[in-house]
């Protein structure tokens, strides 16, 4: 296992920051928090979203994701607490959620926003065509990351206001603006969690 030069916050100051349990692999963050100082909740629930300082949005199915949070009652909060400046860390379709555009999708397909991109849905190829991939990212030392891509997006343009953090074959794969962290692959599946430890350290900041 890797290991983060980010100390990991101690059991006084640990966060609480959820991850959005409506698909995807919800288990894997929770894991990958935890080791990374914080404390992990499953939310499902506007009321469970009230009590956390952060969010990760997981891996899974974009467009099955923003229909299950409009029946959950939660994309509006969801967009709420983004635009208040809630910390939010967006995987694979994570990053689609969190894109202000994305490309590809159903033309009923919603997005909570907060990240001035244009994302390509699938660019990656198709679930056979997964793969992993050593991904150098600003701000993360101790050398690549090891990004796991499964029919990951890629990141088309960004605008000003947004923070280009790492590419992979010509592609940006990892995006911040502000208090919102989006990435192409699956960080949580690796056992390294400097990406965690960087969300976490994010949220103690904010």
């Amino acid at each position: 296992m890797t290991t983060s030069s980010i100390p990991a916050a101690s059991s006084a100051d640990a966060p609480v920051i959820g991850v959005l349990a409506l698909q995807g692999d919800v288990r894997e963050h929770l894991a990958a928090l935890t080791a990374a100082g914080a404390t992990a909740r499953q939310v499902r629930r506007p009321e469970e979203l009230a009590e956390v300082a952060g969010l990760v949005i997981p891996g899974g199915e974009s467009t099955t994701m923003s229909k299950l949070a409009i029946v959950f009652g939660l994309l509006e909060p969801l967009r709420e607490r983004v635009r208040a400046g809630m910390p939010v860390y967006g995987t694979c379709a994570g990053m689609i959620m969190l894109a202000d555009k994305i490309l590809d999708g159903r033309d009923d397909q919603e997005t909570i926003g907060g990240i001035d991109m244009i994302v390509r849905r699938n660019a990656f190829g198709r679930q056979n065509e997964s793969f992993e991939a050593e991904v150098d990212i600003d701000g993360i030392d101790g050398g690549p990351v090891e990004g796991v891509f499964i029919r990951a997006p890629w990141v088309e343009s960004v605008g000003g206001g947004a923070e280009v953090l790492a590419t992979f074959d010509g592609h940006t794969v990892a995006v911040r603006q502000g208090n919102v962290l989006a990435t192409s692959f699956h960080p949580e599946l690796t056992g390294d969690h400097r990406v965690h430890q960087l969300f976490v350290e994010m949220v103690l900041r904010a």
